[in-house]
């Protein structure tokens, strides 16, 4: 990748508003990722998330459990600090159009029933940031400047 493709990637012209949405984002998603990795946060890890995903459908299911566990892991530590933050927004954002359709979308719109609420949510907090980038205060920013 050369400086002008990692420039573009990275540079945000938006403010302060931007870190106020990246980082609970990031806190959300890495909580829920490090649930399917580690079985922490009262999560069942790799194993357990792993078969309920495959018992949906989306098989092999340890494999997705390891992709949607590290695009939320990762992903949500790289939008707490807003590093590679449109990447992994985007990737944060595709993850949950897979958790509405998938899981939540059969059972309406309402959380309280497991509907796809909380993803839509989600969605439209990752893709926000996806177009806008990291914001002001991010390691993104930071490094934007010292290439240009």
């Amino acid at each position: 990748m050369n400086k002008q493709t990692l420039i573009a990637l990275i540079d945000t012209k938006a403010g302060l508003a931007a870190t106020f949405l990246r980082i609970p984002i990031g806190i959300i998603l890495a909580v829920h990722g490090a649930q399917k990795l580690f079985a922490w946060f009262g999560g069942y890890g790799l194993d357990g998330t792993g078969q309920w995903m495959a018992s949906i459908g989306l098989a092999p299911g340890y494999l997705m459990a390891l992709l949607a566990g590290s695009a939320e892991f990762f992903g949500g530590i790289a939008l707490i600090v807003g590093l590679l933050t449109r990447p992994a927004a985007l990737v944060g954002a595709f993850t949950m159009v897979i958790a509405i359709f998938w899981v939540h979308f059969s059972n309406g719109f309402l959380l309280t029933s497991n509907g796809y609420e909380y993803a839509l949510a989600l969605l439209a907090a990752t893709a926000a940031l996806t177009v806008q980038g990291a914001g002001a205060l991010s390691l993104d920013k930071l490094i934007s400047d010292k290439l240009k």
